[in-house]
């Protein structure tokens, strides 16, 4: 039975998509900086749009998974840290190696076809959260079993703490078999302490 609910809607998971490739827009950026351009960038109108699009779609999932504060409580029995399969996202980071024109249509259709192509697939697998700007922010990717209603549950969990057997842990759950650790836990027991 597939829960609807559950599944990362396609305008978030467009705007976490968007920030794992936000630094390849800021790299763009620069090789497109010239002193001798009128508005110090080739393509200045192309340039503003990827500078805005990287800060605000990197700003809006930073606040969003800073922003999960309850969940379901569980106890965690197995935990691996996955956190180098954030490395799969630097294989496009190649582009900056090659000479992209940003006015050159041509060139931006295909880029735009490759990241379409690159997307629906982050998105029907639901990988959006392997993301370099969440590990540059701190966040770690961790394979996780887990006690909920007397069954066990495997997903990917993003943390910012590490995560051990044992624990007893709240996770807010975004699909099926993706979770993000919920910050309630450390307002909880501070309070208590």
């Amino acid at each position: 039975m597939n829960d609807a609910s559950l599944k990362l809607r396609p305008l978030v998971s467009f705007v976490l998509f968007l920030s794992a490739y936000s630094p390849l827009m800021v790299i763009m950026a620069i090789k497109d900086f010239s002193f001798s351009a009128a508005y110090l960038f080739q393509s200045p109108s192309t340039t503003g749009i990827l500078v805005f699009v990287a800060v605000g779609s990197s700003v809006i999932t930073l606040l969003t998974v800073r922003s999960a504060d309850n969940g379901l409580p569980v106890v965690v029995t197995k935990a691996a840290n996955k956190s180098g399969d954030m490395f799969g996202y630097t294989i496009p980071y190649m582009l900056s190696f090659m000479r992209v024109e940003l006015g050159d249509w041509q060139t931006l259709l295909s880029l735009m076809l490759f990241l379409s192509v690159l997307f629906i697939m982050a998105y029907r697998t639901q990988t959006v959260f392997i993301n370099p700007v969440l590990a540059l922010a701190g966040y770690m990717l961790i394979d996780c079993t887990f006690k909920r209603d007397n069954k066990e549950v495997q997903a990917m969990v993003v943390t910012k703490e590490p995560i051990s057997v044992g624990d007893s842990i709240t996770l807010e759950q975004l699909s099926h078999y993706l979770y993000i650790r919920a910050h309630a836990e450390r307002t909880n027991s501070e309070g208590n302490a």
